[in-house]
């Protein structure tokens, strides 16, 4: 099992020669760059540029296991525009090019949302029809990560969609292709549910987890904490994780993280993934 550091914990703009030292430094072994609309890994990045962030890993002998993105969040997935639906796919096959040039094997995907607190000027989509314009996405989407060897990875995220393990279960046994499944954040979940439930219901459809601690009571972003400082039973994720044979990637992924120097993150929270890995693998 390997540990990483997932680039969503820093800015769209961040300086990659001056933080992949610092992760592997800290002792993880990858890192997960971010698609987004105007930062380092962008629609217009050109192909020698992406080779270029690969070459920066490598140097600092960093995997790239998958690859997140920023712009799902502006560019909705389900929405009612079929112009705005037609851009989220665009965005999406764009970072699955992304992810093989860099030897990653999985895109973390947003699969849109039915309403969302945090994006200005969010639509309000109604949940069946974000359903079926999710599948119908997904089920093109499969397609073309098949062609790139690269895995479609929907995240569970705060879009009041997919609320249940039972439902996003459903929708990747729709699908039904090995080249989409999930990407699961433990802490993503605790405000609503239970992450150990997640992992085994989903079981075999997850691709990647994102490591994350929110705290019961807190407003908003701000229950988002530092691993262990938080309400997520990492004993229940570790053994719900080696009940269903996990052995992939645990990325920590900090947002938001720390106001003043949040490299520091990377270092404050290793000995909590080292012992979640630990977890997972007894």
């Amino acid at each position: 099992m390997k540990t990483g550091v997932s680039m969503f914990s820093f800015t769209e703009d961040a300086d990659l020669k001056h933080l992949f030292p610092l992760i592997k430094k800290a002792g993880y072994d990858g890192v997960e760059p971010v698609f987004s609309e105007y930062g380092y890994l962008n629609e217009k990045t050109s192909k020698e540029d992406i080779r270029e962030i690969g070459k920066i890993a490598r140097e600092e002998g960093l995997e790239i296991p998958s690859v997140g993105v920023w712009s799902l969040w502006k560019y909705n997935l389900v929405s009612n525009q079929e112009e705005t639906r037609r851009r989220a796919v665009d965005i999406v096959k764009k970072q699955v090019e992304a992810a093989a040039l860099l030897g990653a094997d999985t895109v973390l995907v947003v699969p849109g949302y039915v309403g969302c607190d945090f994006v200005e000027e969010p639509e309000r989509i109604r949940y069946d029809k974000a359903y079926e314009r999710c599948l119908e996405a997904l089920k093109e989407l499969a397609a073309f990560g098949a062609d790139h060897n690269v895995c479609i990875g929907i995240e569970n995220v705060w879009n009041r969609f997919l609320l249940s393990p039972l439902e996003m279960k459903r929708l990747l046994d729709e699908v039904n292709s090995p080249f989409v499944g999930a990407y699961f954040d433990v802490g993503n979940v605790i405000y609503t549910g239970y992450p150990e439930d997640w992992i085994e219901i989903l079981d075999s459809h997850i691709k990647k987890i994102h490591l994350s601690d929110f705290r019961y009571g807190a407003a908003g972003m701000s229950g988002f904490v530092d691993l262990f400082a938080g309400d997520v039973d990492f004993v229940k994720v570790g053994e719900s994780l080696k009940r269903i044979g996990y052995d992939g990637w645990l990325t920590l992924e900090m947002l938001p993280n720390y106001k003043q120097f949040p490299e520091v993150s990377l270092l404050s929270n290793r000995p909590a993934v080292e012992r979640i890995a630990a977890l997972a693998q007894k």
